[in-house]
């Protein structure tokens, strides 16, 4: 079958796609290919912020509560490993499981919609369509299609056959650990001596997950020396992991990071570099990004139309990546945080601390 749209990647960006343009266009052959497993699940702390939330709420969409985990976060703690600052800054994120959330969008989609599980290897411009080379659990195979739209992450595929990889990404390293440490339910650190990014703690019911973001070379070398430097701020021991995760971690650095595709290829979420480079958050720009591609396929006649529709739609939302950058910038300097930290703005004082 010759397919009009198929979608490589089925988390946030790839499933809002496939069901609003399922919805609004019924007639489209749309196929959505799906690499996440049990085995295999995207890595990710599980946070819904609220830009986030406000898009499912636009949406009228409401969280199923067996999605959700405990605690519930109301705030971060930011502690600073080199200045050894600790601050408590007001936030409020959803504490959830990232996998049972992908599945649970996957479920919003429309049943006319082909769902194929498997990985897309190879995308590759074939006259006026694209030849997709699939790994599926039993065999491979090829599908064709009229246009491809890549909602497969940092390690797209789609972007690096068709546009070139991603320019600048780190490897997100973290592991589970049951421990009965005093760590905060959601705390991120910095520390400059092993990384130049954030690392980050996050509970998740009797699970204390630790993880970070560092460069390639040496990043195994450089977590494990950062979780060490912060188990002896915090004067207790993690333990030995009950799970590890990894996978490669986009940051944009410039407004033309951002690429959003070309003729009859198209690209979303973090494929597209379209994720926060001050704290990697990118539920809610996929998610954003899905939902305007499929409008643009609604109102276009052309695939160079929609690309215009697109590319303006989208306009507002990379304006707001790129200012995330100088963010970024200011956040991962060490005396502009330094600063920032020692003047307490923003942030909140806890009773215990007010009480001393």
């Amino acid at each position: 079958m010759m397919y009009d749209v198929a979608i490589v990647g089925a988390g946030p960006a790839g499933a809002i796609f496939a069901k609003t343009l399922a919805e609004r266009c019924p007639d489209l052959k749309l196929l959505l290919i799906d690499g996440q497993t049990e085995e295999h699940k995207k890595v990710c702390g599980g946070l819904l912020a609220p830009d986030a939330q406000e898009v499912l709420a636009k949406f009228g969409l409401t969280l199923p509560k067996d999605i959700l985990e405990d605690p519930q976060i109301f705030a971060v703690d930011t502690v600073d490993l080199v200045s050894r600052q600790n601050r408590c800054y007001r936030r409020h994120y959803l504490n959830m499981n990232r996998y049972a959330f992908d599945k649970w969008l996957l479920s919003l989609v429309p049943e006319h919609v082909r769902f194929v599980q498997g990985r897309c290897l190879k995308v590759r411009r074939e006259g006026d369509c694209y030849i997709l080379k699939l790994k599926k659990p039993f065999g491979m195979c090829h599908v064709q299609a009229a246009a491809v739209v890549g909602a497969d992450g940092a390690s797209s595929v789609v972007r690096r056959s068709l546009f070139g990889a991603l320019p600048y990404q780190y490897v997100s390293i973290q592991k589970w650990y049951e421990t009965s440490a005093a760590i905060p339910p959601y705390s991120c650190v910095f520390d400059a001596k092993t990384s130049d990014s954030c690392a980050w703690t996050i509970r998740k019911g009797s699970y204390a997950v630790f993880g970070g973001a560092y460069k390639r070379e040496g990043c195994r070398q450089a977590f494990e020396e950062q979780k060490t430097r912060f188990e002896k701020r915090i004067g207790q021991k993690l333990g030995d992991p009950v799970k590890t995760e990894a996978c490669l971690l986009t940051s944009p650095r410039r407004f033309s990071d951002f690429v959003i595709g070309e003729d009859q290829a198209y690209l979303v979420g973090e494929a597209a570099g379209l994720i926060s480079a001050s704290s990697f958050e990118g539920i809610s720009s996929a998610m954003r990004s899905g939902k305007l591609l499929a409008e643009a396929f609604a109102q276009g006649s052309s695939h160079r139309q929609i690309q215009k529709l697109y590319r303006k739609k989208t306009l507002p939302l990379r304006l707001k990546l790129f200012f995330k950058i100088f963010k970024m910038r200011i956040l991962c300097n060490p005396m502009l945080r330094f600063l920032i930290m020692k003047s307490g703005i923003q942030s909140v004082r806890r009773y215990e601390t007010a009480a001393k």
